[in-house]
């Protein structure tokens, strides 16, 4: 399913992303034929280097191997944690690549690690990958005590951004915790954290971050049915916990205005960034009317605008991209970018139906110039790209069935999501997890191929 090019230009812009995709442009003006204009071709089982399954599909030149499976040992002899769920890939020492993974793991007894809540199963882990020997050199927990840490993004700094998507907390009338959630929290790549949640970031069910590098602003998404989309202005750049303004975005003439419905590729709004006094309210649960969004709320009430589920985001080329994993007519999800310079929302993508995207979710910028998109739905989930001239293809497809139980686990996991996303930092490697059973996954080949 594709945009006409022209389309796609009137919608993004001609510079849409952060790099021409000079190597296939080449080959095609050449008369050289590509393996695809879309994509890279169609998809096959290929087999993982690790265990020999069949874990993935893939287009034809591309290879995998699998680590940090749920219960591989880490250096501690502890066992890594299921859930497997955002990620970033920093540049380490001696070619090394770090990488720092979120687990989505609710309430429980903490790991041994710099720890916010003893009360809370999730956190972070930290594996350092030798991608010349393709093998795992270390892995370690580097923060523990938080819940659901579902996504995050990395700082131009160093850091991972780990978001917790829950407000659990004392005042729970179902899993009341010792301490309140729904915070964010700073994990050095080659430190551990040090387990304090940055307050001022605001106190809601979080998903994604990206960083503005030019002014070290940070886009906040809110993974809720009716959810805004946020920044944070630090007082002081790359210190977050020093504070900062917290704000969400609002359309220009239109108070509470839904973006959820009735849209169409290109559509743009002028828009403008309102206030949160309190950020550090939190959601309450009320018998009565459900979830009392404090910090939403208090946004809607300035007169915000609302998407239905913003998830992923990234940001690229002096743009954010984010997606809204259930927007659209088709509830099938939206690509939207803001261009801060401009105060400008555009719609860049929405999907007409689940054979061709179905509800995106995490997503990450090729060095090469697109955009890849982690698959949310229920049917068997893909990794997408999406490319500049405006198409949509699949580059990856689950196919996670383990017979023989690896570290106990078994069955079939094939429609589970994709999650995490993430190149190394000389764009070589595509990271991925499969969230269920918990695997990592690096995979190489032809990126100059095709559009990633």
């Amino acid at each position: 399913m594709s945009l006409t090019r022209r389309s796609f230009l009137l919608t993004t812009g001609a510079a849409a992303f952060a790099t021409p995709l000079d190597a296939l442009r080449s080959r095609l003006e050449a008369g050289v034929p590509a393996v695809s204009e879309l994509g890279y071709g169609p998809l096959q089982p290929v087999k993982d280097a690790t265990t020999g399954l069949p874990l993935l599909e893939l287009p034809e030149g591309f290879r995998y191997l699998s680590f940090g499976w749920t219960g591989d040992p880490m250096d501690d002899g502890r066992r890594i944690p299921p859930l497997h769920d955002g990620m970033a890939a920093f540049a380490g020492e001696g070619g090394h690549v770090v990488l720092v993974r979120n687990h989505e793991i609710g309430p429980g007894a903490a790991l041994e690690a710099p720890t916010y809540d003893s009360q809370a199963g999730g956190g972070t882990t930290t594996t350092v990958f030798d991608p010349r020997a393709e093998r795992v050199v270390s892995t370690r927990v580097s923060l523990a005590g938080t819940i659901r840490n579902c996504a995050g993004g990395p700082t131009p700094w160093g850091s991972w951004l780990t978001c917790e998507e829950t407000i659990v907390g004392p005042a729970d009338a179902r899993t009341p915790l010792p301490l309140q959630h729904g915070y964010i929290f700073e994990t050095p790549h080659d430190r551990v954290s040090d387990a304090k949640p940055i307050k001022a970031m605001g106190c809601f069910i979080h998903e994604a971050i990206a960083v503005d590098p030019q002014t070290g602003i940070v886009y906040e998404t809110q993974d809720s049915g009716k959810a805004g989309l946020y920044r944070y202005i630090p007082r002081t750049r790359g210190q977050l916990a020093d504070g900062g303004r917290l704000q969400m975005l609002a359309v220009d003439g239109s108070r509470g205005f839904d973006t959820s419905r009735g849209q169409r590729a290109g559509a743009t709004y002028d828009i403008r960034w309102v206030d949160i006094p309190d950020p550090d309210r939190p959601h309450h649960l009320n018998a009565t009317s459900g979830y009392g969004l404090g910090v939403l709320q208090q946004g809607v009430d300035a007169g915000g605008a609302t998407f239905s589920r913003l998830e992923g985001a990234t940001f690229g080329d002096g743009r954010l991209y984010v997606t809204a994993t259930d927007g659209g007519d088709a509830r099938m999800g939206q690509v939207w970018e803001v261009d801060p310079r401009r105060d400008r929302l555009r719609l860049v993508f929405e999907s007409p139906g689940a054979p061709v995207l179905n509800m995106p979710d995490n997503l990450t910028l090729s060095p090469r110039g697109g955009l890849v998109i982690c698959e949310d739905g229920t049917a068997t989930p893909c990794v997408h790209g999406l490319t500049r001239e405006g198409r949509i293809f699949r580059f990856a497809r689950n196919n996670v069935k383990i017979d023989a139980p690896r570290n106990g686990l078994t069955g079939d996991f094939s429609q589970r999501e994709f999650a995490g996303a993430t190149y190394s930092p000389d764009g070589k490697w595509l990271f991925v997890n499969a969230q269920t059973p918990g695997i990592t996954f690096a995979v190489t080949g032809p990126w100059a191929d095709g559009g990633l």
